[in-house]
């Protein structure tokens, strides 16, 4: 069984189906035998944006969760404290929580953000 975890505009596009995904992101994420991920870090970064007006989106995020059979993926001190090692290749901080995620939890990012890309020690999937 793989683990994957989803770059919060993935989470975003997969609920409102706005944007394709590429035919090997799909696959991934409707394959029941992988568990995709969706980290606390996208939920906190979606309710911030969602606060300032700058996104819309469902209000119960826990139900979309559950709609796909998505698990939520806690933050951890661990998570946070990884944050401080890596390379400066973005200074967003949402982002490089999710990087220091997929890390310690060896779990493959499903992403289109390039900089994203620059973390080679991260398996990623172009979404």
């Amino acid at each position: 069984m793989n683990r994957y975890l989803l770059d919060t505009h993935v989470f975003l596009w997969w609920l409102d189906q706005s944007h394709p995904l590429s035919p090997e992101a799909e696959r991934t994420i409707l394959d029941s035998n992988n568990i995709i991920y969706v980290s606390l870090v996208s939920a906190w970064e979606i309710w911030f944006k969602k606060s300032l007006g700058k996104l819309q989106c469902p209000d119960d995020l826990n139900s979309c969760l559950l709609e796909f059979d998505f698990q939520w993926l806690e933050i951890k001190l661990s998570h946070i404290e990884k944050v401080g090692n890596l390379p400066l290749h973005h200074r967003d901080p949402f982002d490089r929580l999710l990087i220091s995620q997929c890390q310690i939890e060896g779990l493959c990012l499903i992403t289109r953000d390039e900089w994203m890309y620059s973390y080679h020690e991260v398996k990623q999937i172009k979404a």
